[in-house]
């Protein structure tokens, strides 16, 4: 797999992520992902720290920003009938640069598939999440039905999961994608 976000974020084998969820009291909002040594990799903050509603902040374990995720707005979302979400980099200049693109799932009333598309900015590449998010059972698979990660329940918690990332892949792609589900479900970074 190519990188969405950046080759740093990839690893060569396969890893096992934990996430914990903040309560909005606690900066916020948001959840921090850590290693299976305890290192906090990602942090992402919802709406609580950045004060605006549909804009989420993925960010590494030293606090640089990594993505920036929003919700399009203004009148054009008004009159459209699907809600996108778009995940922008930082190029070396600083600059945001989009990477990812897909629809709110709870916006299809006629979903045939069942599964939530995510287009790439990159050529014609798209990733799948099937499963359900809320149940902590779903898989993100690539364009050619590989399982890329694998979102599962840790001991019946809601406020811990871990994520199962395979080798080669864009670990930052990957939560910036879980962000923006925990959102859409009402869950931690969101208002």
């Amino acid at each position: 797999m190519k990188a969405v976000v950046s080759k740093l974020h990839c690893s060569s084998m396969e890893e096992v992520m934990v996430v914990r969820r903040r309560p909005h009291v606690v900066n916020g909002g948001g959840f921090v992902v850590t290693d299976c040594r305890e290192k906090i990799i990602f942090k992402i903050d919802g709406c609580g720290v950045i004060g605006i509603s549909g804009e989420l902040v993925l960010r590494d374990g030293d606090g640089n920003n990594l993505l920036l995720i929003h919700k399009k707005g203004g009148m054009v979302q008004a009159l459209s009938i699907h809600n996108k979400w778009r995940g922008y980099s930082y190029d070396y200049q600083g600059s945001p640069k989009p990477v990812f693109t897909f629809r709110d799932p709870k916006q299809y009333c006629f979903s045939i598939t069942g599964y939530i598309r995510i287009s790439v900015q990159q050529g014609s590449c798209y990733f799948d999440v099937r499963g359900y998010f809320p149940d902590r059972d779903c898989n993100i698979v690539d364009s050619t039905g590989n399982i890329i990660a694998q979102v599962k329940d840790w001991s019946g918690s809601k406020d811990i999961y871990s994520v199962v990332i395979k080798a080669n892949v864009d670990k930052a792609f990957v939560f910036g994608v879980i962000a923006v589900l925990d959102y859409i479900y009402g869950e931690s970074t969101s208002c």
